[in-house]
């Protein structure tokens, strides 16, 4: 069974232009058209110039989004990175005011729609999630459905865990998680707003196990400086090779992810069609006959 599809869908917005051959101003008609002199100015109900005009623009727009029919499409089985974040739960993570825009808002809800936010644009990586307070557990493993694991985290809340912070912990579960992954690149960010007081794996030997599965460690200390141990954060990214960073607030903690997306970039997902076949020569070919045909009909009334 063929299926029908464009491979340029944005392109579609121009047909707007076509409205505008009948509502736009003259004054901006003339700056989108050219010919303007094309369009007669009857004032009948049904304008054959303007309907020619309407007819040309949407099939040359048509054409250029490349209209195409196939029997298949598959995503490219090429492989991203496997990132996974471990989350701090812990109870101080229900403080309010790191969101400058509303001060009510908890910092783990903050948190959680900017992180929604990020996953969502990773095209063509694996992503999990492992949550840590006292202890740390496993919450979502790598996934390439970003939109599942975005919902997957409304799930999750403060204290979940328990209200201490055991980062060592947070770590190595996060690393069983990577231990699954197929990737060659593999990354942790570890997000946390407190200093370790919890947990039976130190932070020393999580970032040993990460070294030797080549894991790289991205920390993201949250909040006040004076509430997270930034020296403990530097360290476990300097000597995993990656980047420590702090976000006193919401606004700065997006600025945070922005720049892991480039530290990190994220491949352009590919698709392939199987049984291609184009028809932009189609509507390529009405445009130019109904260009020929309203040439014909300007050299008529000139003559």
């Amino acid at each position: 069974m063929n299926n029908f599809t464009f491979e340029y869908p944005s392109i579609l917005i121009l047909l707007l232009l076509v409205i505008c051959i009948y509502k736009c101003p003259q004054t901006l008609k003339q700056i989108i058209f050219p010919h303007i002199q094309l369009f007669s100015k009857k004032t009948s109900l049904i304008n054959k110039e303007k309907l020619l005009y309407s007819l040309i623009l949407a099939s040359m727009i048509l054409a250029l989004a490349s209209p195409i029919t196939y029997d298949q499409k598959t995503s490219s089985k090429r492989k991203g990175r496997d990132l996974v974040f471990a989350l701090d739960t812990s109870g101080s993570m229900a403080e309010s005011g790191f969101d400058t825009k509303n001060p009510q808002k908890r910092k783990f809800d903050a948190l959680r729609e900017l992180l929604k936010s990020f996953i969502t644009k990773r095209f063509n990586d694996n992503v999990g999630v492992s949550i840590f307070g006292t202890y740390a557990y496993p919450a979502i493993p790598l996934s390439y459905d970003m939109n599942s694991v975005a919902f997957l985290l409304n799930f999750f809340d403060v204290g979940i865990a328990g209200d201490s912070t055991a980062i060592g912990e947070g770590l190595a579960t996060a690393l069983k998680i990577l231990k699954k992954g197929e990737a060659k690149e593999k990354v942790i960010i570890l997000i946390t707003d407190g200093f370790e007081n919890s947990g039976s794996i130190s932070v020393k030997e999580a970032v040993k196990r990460a070294n030797k599965l080549h894991v790289k460690i991205y920390t993201i200390g949250i909040g006040d400086s004076t509430t997270f141990d930034a020296n403990l954060l530097k360290l476990i990214a300097k000597n995993t090779k990656s980047k420590m960073f702090a976000a006193k607030n919401a606004e700065a903690l997006q600025d945070v992810y922005k720049e892991i997306d480039k530290l990190e970039p994220s491949a352009i997902r590919s698709k392939h069609y199987l049984n291609k076949q184009n028809l932009y020569m189609y509507p390529l070919s009405l445009a130019f006959l109904l260009l020929l045909f309203l040439a014909f009909k300007q050299k008529e009334e000139q003559l």
